[in-house]
């Protein structure tokens, strides 16, 4: 039975029971009543600024968990291929999106990198401009990054023999990428990847996986062949590494630029301690189908990998590493369907954990956000920015702005064209739509 405050009398100690109708309560010291007084005195001088600071509080609250979303096309329908987008929140909350647009991708010697600009307080983007061309070879997912320091780092992989495989990522720099077009750029460079042989440690987990398998299919045996025949090829060690989610920041200052390659269908992270300047290569992530990671850092500092499948799970794919970012674990894989598609993942301020996927194991016409309050461990709400029996929505990017909330911008496959498109909303729409 819950506490009834009717029957507490002030006579009767926080123990006693009332004295049933009719029955006259025992005598009292002449002090007891004036105390009641003075108490009644007390808690009206403590309760009215209390309920005051309560229905502040209250208000607050509700106004800061009111629902938000707003979405809009970055440009109209366009006929090209315009694909793998990125985004930024700038110093004077402007937004800036990458993506690259040609006549295709890898083979498509044409392909370059460009960008729009939204202002604040607007949802009319600025017309599309040439951010980095590379003349004669393909130019290929972008991801940025501005650092401490209000840098802008743009990172794309830059294609030499139309395949993924021979691809170098490009790193460019802007001291104030402010404006209305390309920003200013004032350093280009290669990352030059040599991580450690690790042929033996993926050909045995090669092996153990297919041991597992009951029955190959003659072209995946093929490929297999192929895979085992260039681990231990330094050129294809040392090329192929591509960006596709931004940069990880840690607690320390350390920079993880998350990388991938489909010479092997894995992963690995390039590693900064000089704010981007400097690269060196980390242990690869070896699943065999992860690819395309975003990273994000827990309270106790390790770190958990969320990866596309381009396996045979059907599931997002899952590391984890406690030195930061140097050495990682098994790869694994999660509860959360795809398709094989790309994620991405962000810490808001108040620590929950948002992931962006495409939520089927076949298509990408459905695109959900879901949120964690206990560091991906279970996923509290999902809501859907689309769900479609057609189209594709896929590739997306998610920052947090300085105000709290989150931005997307993904790739809008559609009747008629392709586009970017990009939505503003918050935590209280993830819960409540």
């Amino acid at each position: 039975m819950g506490l009834s405050f009717a029957l507490i009398s002030p006579w009767c100690p926080s123990n006693s029971v009332v004295p049933p109708a009719g029955l006259t309560p025992p005598s009292l010291p002449r002090e007891i009543p004036e105390m009641h007084k003075k108490l009644q005195v007390i808690l009206r001088v403590l309760t009215l600024p209390s309920l005051l600071l309560l229905a502040i509080s209250l208000s607050e609250r509700s106004h800061a968990q009111a629902p938000l979303y707003r979405e809009e096309l970055v440009f109209p329908l366009h006929p090209e291929h315009n694909h793998a987008p990125s985004l930024v929140q700038l110093a004077d909350g402007s937004l800036l999106a990458s993506w690259y647009r040609g006549s295709g991708e890898r083979k498509a010697d044409d392909v370059a990198v460009f960008g729009a600009r939204l202002v604040p307080n607007s949802q009319q983007w600025s017309d599309p401009f040439l951010m980095v061309d590379t003349p004669g070879f393909p130019d290929g997912n972008t991801a940025m990054w501005l650092d401490p320091k209000g840098r802008l780092h743009l990172f794309w992989p830059l294609v030499l023999a139309n395949t993924w495989e021979s691809c170098i990522t490009q790193q460019l720099i802007a001291e104030n990428p402010l404006g209305t077009s390309k920003p200013d750029w004032i350093k280009q460079q290669s990352l030059w990847l040599k991580p450690e042989d690790f042929s033996e440690e993926a050909n045995a987990k090669l092996d153990r996986f297919l041991s597992k398998v009951p029955v190959l299919a003659p072209e995946l045996q093929k490929e297999i062949t192929e895979v085992r025949g260039r681990l231990s090829d330094k050129l294809f060690q040392r090329l192929g590494w591509q960006t596709r989610c931004k940069p990880t920041l840690l607690k320390s200052g350390r920079v993880l630029l998350p990388l991938y390659t489909d010479t092997y269908s894995f992963s690995l992270m390039a590693i900064s301690d000089d704010m981007g300047n400097s690269w060196r290569a980390s242990k690869p992530l070896i699943g065999f189908g992860n690819i395309q990671p975003s990273v994000l850092q827990r309270r106790d500092g390790s770190l958990v990998a969320f990866m596309r499948e381009n396996g045979v799970t059907e599931r997002i794919r899952l590391c984890e590493s406690i030195d930061e970012g140097e050495t990682w674990g098994e790869v694994t894989a999660s509860s959360l369907p795809n398709p094989g598609s790309g994620v991405d993942a962000v810490t808001l301020p108040n620590g929950h954990w948002v992931l962006i996927y495409n939520d089927t194991v076949k298509g990408r016409n459905k695109l959900a956000v879901s949120l964690s309050t206990d560091e991906g461990t279970t996923w509290q709400a999902t809501s859907h920015l689309e769900d479609h029996a057609t189209g594709s929505y896929h590739y997306p990017a998610i920052i947090v702005d300085a105000d709290g909330n989150l931005h997307a911008i993904y790739s809008y496959f559609v009747e008629g064209g392709k586009s970017m498109k990009h939505a503003v909303f918050n935590e209280a729409w993830i819960l409540g739509n």
